[in-house]
């Protein structure tokens, strides 16, 4: 506490109206005026739809499977053309079974790892714009619903000021 009288936000000026701030956090501001992430920053009402997607699979677990998979693929074809297959045991056929299922554990390993990023994708002025990309679920939700909020802000006239005093009845 300040023993000085001074505060530690400069004092409003009766007559300013703020914008009204839906979320903020480092990078990332919402207001009933712009959407601003990073140094991109768009009017909210230029913003005309909105929809969320998910953004592509790691790139490291997609070539793991794809030379996994190649390398059972290949594995598979010299063993049927040496003649290879006939003289397998049931304990190897199990095996190359097993084997065959590591593409598929890698696809599953890999989602977890990296999981694809959730994206909020807009469309500003006819064209397609990617607004906002997190891997965090909790605050793409937390940004996409404050933008949805402000839209709604946007579409409904705008944000009143609050009020300055609460309404009394006269007695």
């Amino acid at each position: 506490m300040q023993t000085d009288g001074s505060t530690t936000r400069p004092p409003r000026s009766p007559g300013a109206v703020s914008a009204t701030l839906l979320y903020a956090r480092p990078g990332i501001v919402v207001t009933g005026e712009r959407f601003t992430v990073g140094r991109n920053s768009w009017p909210v009402a230029e913003i005309t739809q909105l929809w969320t997607a998910r953004g592509p699979h790691d790139r490291l677990a997609l070539r793991a499977v794809a030379v996994s998979a190649a390398l059972i693929g290949g594995v598979g074809v010299l063993l049927g053309f040496t003649g290879g297959l006939q003289r397998l045991t049931a304990a190897a056929y199990l095996t190359l079974g097993a084997v065959g299922l590591l593409p598929l554990l890698l696809v599953l390993i890999g989602d977890r790892w990296r999981p694809p990023s959730y994206e909020l994708w807009g469309r500003l002025r006819g064209t397609e714009v990617l607004l906002f990309s997190s891997d965090n679920e909790r605050q793409f939700g937390q940004v996409t619903r404050a933008l949805q909020r402000a839209r709604e802000g946007v579409r409904h006239g705008g944000w009143a000021p609050p009020v300055a005093e609460a309404w009394r009845p006269n007695r």
